[in-house]
């Protein structure tokens, strides 16, 4: 479905902002957002307090915030993205762009961001902060930047500049078909989701403000490692079950093949003759792998019909989600007619 089907001539944007007590940076934040964008009939902000004891929503209603959602206790960055989403699509928006709010990424890049939308040649549209080459990150996180987008490549099956980049843009189509299922964060999941899904995926080089805090996310490098690599595992596991469980079925089932065809080539030349009880451990070792092998292997045909069924499922809810919201759309513009 192209854009232009399923958004107004004028589109409406949403600037979503996730915030977990960003009372400090959130006004230099808001001052910087674009009101007017060319092609765009209205430009209107959202800010996500994601359980703040520093009174950010306070700070937010104070600055005009149109839209505000609040956690009554935090729940993680995915989370709050996804309440956004949410909250975001009921309002109407066609495009939501999302943002930080410790100011990370200048306002002025919002336009720039949403064009490749705007001209019809994107669903979702990241900002590459160029990672790699950032001189305010240390040489290993310039390097584990590079490393972590060219697997996120690998297992999204598109390039990848900048994979951990949360400024991003995307349309209502696109914000309605991705479904979250890990709590930590958003960015690896819904890259690889928008590729495996069909979505239309592009990159714009965005500038970035200096960084004036540690991340509250990455807490170390060695814990975000870890979370990020379970995060890309089990959503590569989701979408592609079958390759997943046959990978890890191979070792077992080549140990196994390997074991028991010796044996049995040994045993037809005549070589063992009365030793064949020294290479019966062999033959239980190499059985038992080729066992565990096949059970992995029958464990990926079962999960790739399970996962026939879960892309049905989901086309389901995409199509009763898009109907709720064409029906209070309708609703909303009977009511301002009237």
């Amino acid at each position: 479905m192209t854009l232009a089907a399923f958004m107004n001539p004028q589109p409406l944007l949403l600037i979503q902002i996730p915030c977990l007590n960003e009372a400090e940076t959130l006004p230099t934040t808001l001052a910087a957002l674009p009101r007017q964008i060319p092609g765009i009939a209205s430009v209107s902000v959202l800010v996500i307090d994601d359980g703040s004891t520093d009174g950010t929503a306070e700070v937010a209603r104070a600055h005009g915030v149109q839209f505000i959602v609040r956690h009554p206790q935090r729940r993680g960055l995915a989370a709050a993205f996804e309440s956004g989403l949410q909250a975001a699509l009921a309002a109407g928006a066609d495009i939501i762009v999302n943002t930080d709010g410790d100011n990370q990424y200048p306002g002025e890049e919002i336009p720039n961001l949403v064009r490749p939308i705007l001209d019809g040649q994107a669903d979702l549209v990241v900002g590459d902060r160029k990672p790699g080459f950032n001189p305010e990150f240390s040489w290993s996180k310039r390097l584990l930047q590079r490393v972590g987008s060219w697997v996120v490549a690998q297992a999204a099956g598109t390039p990848v500049p900048d994979a951990t980049s949360g400024f991003r843009a995307y349309t209502r189509d696109a914000a309605l078909r991705l479904q979250l299922f890990t709590r930590y964060t958003y960015t690896l999941e819904t890259l690889i989701q928008a590729s495996k899904k069909g979505l239309r995926v592009a990159h714009v080089q965005v500038n970035v403000n200096p960084v004036k805090r540690p991340s509250r996310l990455m807490r170390s490098q060695w814990e975000y490692v870890k979370r990020s690599a379970a995060t890309i595992l089990r959503i590569y596991a989701i979408y592609e079950p079958l390759r997943t469980f046959g990978v890890l079925s191979l070792p077992f089932i080549l140990v196994g093949l390997g074991l028991l065809g010796r044996f049995a080539v040994l045993y037809l030349l005549g070589y063992l003759g009365e030793g064949v009880a020294r290479l019966l451990q062999s033959v239980f070792i190499g059985g038992t792998s080729l066992i565990i092998g096949i059970l992995i292997l029958m464990f990926g045909v079962l999960a790739d019909l399970i996962a026939a069924n879960r892309r049905l499922t989901e086309e389901t809810l995409y199509r009763i989600k898009r109907l709720e919201l064409s029906r209070e759309r309708d609703s909303r513009a009977r009511q301002g007619v009237g």
